[in-house]
């Protein structure tokens, strides 16, 4: 016995100084007693944790160490196949399409798409017919689209700097002049500071992810845009909606947040309302000092998307704060168009400094995309010039005198309805279907309870949205062929939370005189009457 120990002595002796080193060792290795308390700890809770995690650290090491590249020499795991045989398998392989061919009415709507000759502007002229035509369709609010002194500034710019800016904005892609922009739209709206984007549409969808978490609460009008659509869906937050441009409905869901909170005895979180100021998919507007006096007495954050009134809105265009005399700090987030409202590319958000500084790294489509080319932003700040001397050249009024004259026209055509207010320079035409049909199926009650948790309407109005369309691309063909062009408001149908209701988008211009809108309106209105009277639709009498 005495000569096993003796035996074992040395063995014993060196294991300990082994472990003794290797102790040593580990404690010099930064963040070692750190992991030295987990394991100590867990290991007291639960032993057979420990055992599990050694197990997985093991086959962990074992499989880095076994390596899964080396090529099999005997080929047992291969199949040889001849040169025949490979040549058959190649012929008889057969990919699956990257997306699903174009069924026969995206194929017409595709082919009925009219191409003009030349740059884009109030009177462009179309491929083949040699036609000039009055353009209703494009974003040219402000007729900024082909004026001379920004195509100057342009061409001085792109000669001065190139055209891409080669990088994002972070990253070696800004440049003196969008900061110079972000100066001008801040200076211009009343801010403190703005940040642009280079995308319009990822302009919203990456503002409201930027700010807005999980476990954040975002009250969100039911007819908002595709982009807040995306950008709600990508924050992850608990969403509660309400219905339309209505702010008793807001004002239910809003102390309907406060009550669920108190009941789950749950900690107070970031709460944000999320709205538009003129809504792309019908042309309304938000009731902004009714807004401002409910997010102050909720205490929420108000995200306002104004792409379709910036630019259009207001004395010089600035926007709905404008409209209603509001300051622009009372919005905590504006966001805005830079392509819509200045016929350039992008988009803005303005507020605080600390709200714009958080965006420069937290903001997806500014960190990750490339900044706008330098003769893009040099023309977004001359069109702020424009807008600026707007009261003085008179280029906002004679936009608003359009605005009216079209309204005049159409109002006065009974298979025409317009949902837009008269404010907006985006106005929507309906179908207006016979007052019996109407009553039950257009107009929302209040009769249904309203379910914040859920997109659809408590009353959903009720409209064959293929029907509409294919009617209202009848009457987009009619116009054209009388020297107008329109077009239908385009849908992501399948893809929207909430469907909208199918409808042309008249999207009026200050490069317009008012004889020509005139014109245009009666041409459209007479569509309305030929097409739906061919079809034999009721109430569609002038």
């Amino acid at each position: 016995m005495d000569d096993v120990e003796a035996a074992l002595k040395p063995v014993v002796y060196y294991l300990s100084y082994a472990l003794a080193a290797a102790e040593y060792s580990f404690y010099k290795i930064p963040g070692s007693a750190v992991i030295a308390r987990y394991v100590k700890s867990s290991h007291q809770n639960d032993p057979g944790r420990t055992l599990l995690e050694l197990l997985l650290v093991i086959f962990a090491i074992s499989t880095l160490l076994h390596s899964r590249t080396r090529a099999d020499k005997s080929g047992r795991h291969f199949i040889k196949f001849t040169e025949k045989e490979i040549d058959e398998l190649v012929d008889e392989w057969n990919p699956e399409p990257l997306a699903q061919p174009l069924d026969e009415d995206e194929q017409a709507d595709l082919a009925a798409v009219p191409v003009i000759a030349g740059a884009s502007g109030p009177r462009p002229t179309l491929v083949g017919t040699g036609k000039t035509v009055l353009n209703l369709a494009s974003y040219n609010f402000a007729g900024l689209a082909g004026n001379e002194t920004i195509k100057d500034r342009a061409i001085e710019t792109l000669r001065k700097y190139g055209l891409g800016s080669c990088g994002p904005p972070g990253f070696y892609g800004t440049i003196d002049v969008h900061m110079d922009l972000e100066r001008d739209i801040a200076s211009f709206l009343g801010t403190e500071a703005a940040i642009l984007y280079s995308q319009g549409f990822s302009t919203i969808s990456s503002v409201i992810p930027a700010f807005c978490k999980r476990g954040d609460v975002i009250v969100v009008d039911r007819g908002v845009n595709f982009a807040i659509q995306k950008g709600i869906q990508i924050s992850r937050s608990t969403i509660r909606w309400f219905d339309h441009n209505d702010l008793n409905s807001l004002v239910e869901v809003l102390e309907g947040v406060e009550k669920e909170r108190r009941k789950r005895k749950g900690p107070l979180t970031r709460r944000f309302i999320v709205t538009e100021g003129v809504f792309e998919n019908d042309g309304k507007m938000v009731d902004l000092p009714k807004l401002i006096e409910l997010k102050l007495k909720y205490k929420y954050r108000l995200i306002l998307d104004e792409s379709f009134s910036f630019g259009t809105t207001g004395r010089t265009g600035r926007g709905l704060t404008e409209f209603y005399n509001i300051p622009a700090s009372q919005v905590d987030m504006l966001v805005g168009s830079v392509a819509n409202g200045l016929n350039s590319s992008g988009g803005f958000c303005a507020g605080s400094k600390v709200v714009v500084d958080h965006q420069r790294i937290n903001g997806t489509s500014f960190v990750f995309s490339a900044a706008m080319p330098a003769l893009l932003a040099v023309s977004a700040s001359e069109g702020i010039r424009i807008l600026q001397n707007s009261p003085q050249t008179g280029v906002l009024e004679r936009l608003r005198e359009n605005v009216r004259a079209v309204r005049g026209v159409l109002g006065g055509v009974r298979c025409v309805e317009i949902p837009s207010c008269e404010e907006s320079a985006i106005v929507h035409l309906y179908i207006r279907s016979s007052s019996s049909e109407e009553d039950q199926s257009y107009l929302t009650t209040t009769s249904a309870k309203n379910n914040p948790t859920s997109a659809q309407p408590r009353n959903p109005p009720t409209f064959h949205i293929a029907s509409e369309e294919r009617l209202l691309q009848h009457i987009v063909a009619e116009c054209l062929s009388h020297g107008v062009m329109v077009t239908r408001a385009k849908r992501l149908r399948g893809q929207e939370m909430v469907e909208p209701r199918p409808s042309i988008k008249l999207a009026l211009s200050a490069a317009l005189k008012r004889e020509e809108c005139v014109f245009a309106a009666t041409v459209i209105g007479d569509a309305f009457v030929r097409v739906l009277e061919g079809e034999g639709r009721m109430g569609v009498a002038k």
